[in-house]
């Protein structure tokens, strides 16, 4: 690329080869004048299709088929489903264009993102602590990664029976094995994130989420085959109420946030390559609705195999390494349904586990832009593989982890997001962000009341549900 004419009052800055979302050799214009935040322009999605696909790609992950089940088991059954849904429609979809919102304004990652609405000093450290929060749920959630690969393997392999259920489980609690496949999964999400947006996490999403659409579609159809399922399936349908408590109604809240992915960083950093001219209601919208499909599919292939074959739901967070394995075992072409599920589980785990390393690079690029992108993403995966150590051999503390940092935390930077953009912008500025347009019709002011008021309220009411449970 040439330098204009007038080249006194522009300068060529190249970007780094590789760097995330550029291809090669690309070069930006800009005036020599400009201050840090203007001197980059974040990269766009190739299409709205590819948007939505990745977008979904984020949301969609363990939280809706290692988390969900064991939650939907321990905490109500069908009753849990419904407030699940009904919290995901009233809550997490307005939450989710906040955030839409404040990446797509921000465009340079976490940091700069509560900068803008918070200010320099305070936002500044608000977007640090959602960098060590995302950091730290990256290395926990590596480790849940690499035991669904390992299960995804032996499945293949070997697969589950009452004779090698033992061998499985023995491999499981292996932590240098389980450790390895870590450290091997790191590389390769930092690799893909080296690749850039277009070559390396657009393309990826591209394939998995309609494999993994299809690849539900058949287990499901399998499910529902076995003898008795519909009929065992109506039944838990049929949601007993007096299950519901305070402590259901939280975790369901709960569940509905950490599902769609909240938390001020992924979506953040994601939004940020959402073109200016897409409706951020109906990205939120699509998004959502993705997310909410896939637990329900999900549900649908689970539930009536686990009530067939009489398996225990309630087991928590090891259901699918300490049940699925029996289920399998004992379903007719179990093998082979068994490790077609446990692929399309690790392929949209891969994307989300992708999505938590994004957040950090995404943000250190654009403060130290004259860092290596090479140098970062090295950084990034020795600080990742000495976090994931403790996980690694510690394995009971994933589930305190995850409820610090993978529940509340990502709870609080929600909230903080939504206060951010209606309380700390001017009210006119957060409602065109937020609509893309300035027509004050009642529906658009209706959605900006409640983002403004109730969404908040209820992302405290989530929190305070959480530190109480933990106490």
């Amino acid at each position: 690329m040439n330098t204009p004419d007038n080249s006194d009052s522009y300068k060529v800055v190249y970007f780094f080869r590789g760097s995330i979302g550029f291809d090669y050799n690309i070069a930006l214009i800009r005036p020599v004048n400009c201050n840090k935040s203007q001197a980059m322009s974040s990269p766009k999605y190739a299409s709205t299709l590819t948007s939505l696909l990745t977008m979904v790609g984020v949301a969609v992950g363990l939280g809706n088929v290692w988390r969900f089940p064991y939650m939907m088991g321990s905490y109500g059954g069908s009753a849990f489903l419904a407030v699940y849904l009904g919290f995901t429609l009233l809550f997490a979809f307005p939450a989710l264009m906040a955030e839409m919102t404040i990446g797509r304004m921000s465009g340079k990652g976490t940091l700069d993102a509560f900068r803008i609405i918070f200010g320099n000093s305070v936002g500044g450290i608000i977007g640090l602590m959602l960098l060590v929060v995302i950091t730290i749920a990256g290395s926990y959630y590596a480790v849940v990664v690499a035991n669904v690969i390992y299960t995804s393997a032996y499945s293949v392999i070997f697969g589950f029976s009452g004779g090698n259920i033992e061998g499985f489980k023995s491999g499981l609690g292996f932590p240098q094995l389980q450790y390895g496949i870590a450290l091997v999964l790191i590389a390769t999400c930092l690799f893909v994130i080296h690749k850039g947006l277009t070559r390396g996490i657009e393309w990826l999403s591209k394939i998995i989420m309609p494999f993994f659409l299809l690849a539900m579609g058949y287990m499901i159809f399998n499910a529902l085959s076995l003898p008795g399922a519909l009929d065992k399936f109506r039944e838990f349908l049929s949601p007993d109420l007096s299950r519901l408590h305070a402590t259901e109604i939280f975790a369901a809240l709960g569940q509905a946030f950490f599902s769609v992915g909240l938390g001020g960083t992924f979506v953040v950093v994601y939004s940020a390559y959402i073109d200016r001219n897409e409706s951020i209601p109906k990205m939120a919208l699509f998004t959502g609705l993705g997310d909410v499909s896939a637990s329900l599919l999900v549900s649908l292939f689970l539930v009536p195999s686990m009530l067939v074959f009489s398996m225990d739901m309630t087991s928590g967070p090891g259901l699918i390494f300490d049940t699925f394995p029996k289920l399998f075992a004992t379903m007719p072409a179990g093998r082979w349904i068994g490790s077609l599920f446990l692929i399309a589980l690790t392929l949209v785990a891969f994307l989300s586990l992708i999505a938590a390393y994004q957040v950090p690079f995404v943000s250190i690029q654009n403060e130290r832009p004259e860092l290596s992108p090479r140098k970062t993403l090295i950084a990034i995966g020795i600080v990742q593989a000495m976090l994931a150590l403790p996980s690694a051999f510690s394995p009971d503390l994933i589930g305190i982890l995850d409820l610090i940092f993978g529940s509340g935390m990502q709870v609080l930077g929600s909230a903080l997001c939504v206060l951010g953009l209606t309380w700390g912008y001017t009210k006119m500025s957060a409602y065109e962000s937020l609509f893309t347009s300035s027509k004050n019709n009642a529906i658009r002011k209706l959605a900006f009341i409640w983002i403004k008021w109730i969404i908040p309220l209820a992302l405290l009411a989530v929190l305070a549900g959480y530190v109480y449970d933990s106490l």
